[in-house]
């Protein structure tokens, strides 16, 4: 299991940023997205082999424009 955005939800081994961005149906190649796994950024260019442990808490931010 891993907490995504303050939600529990069940994961495999194999998750990844990426695999979890696909989640969200959020391309991995968007732009204004940043994601965190347990408080430390993660870097776009390691989305595809970032593995993510078990009970990680993984926050996804995008951006919004508006006025």
């Amino acid at each position: 299991m891993i907490y995504l955005n303050g939600k529990p939800r069940e994961s495999s081994r194999e998750e990844t940023v990426a695999t979890v961005l696909g989640l969200l149906d959020l391309e991995p190649d968007a732009r204004g997205i940043a994601v965190a796994v347990d408080g430390e950024v993660v870097p776009r260019a390691g989305w595809a082999q970032f593995a993510i442990p078990e009970g990680a808490r993984v926050e996804v931010l995008t951006a919004m424009q508006g006025g």
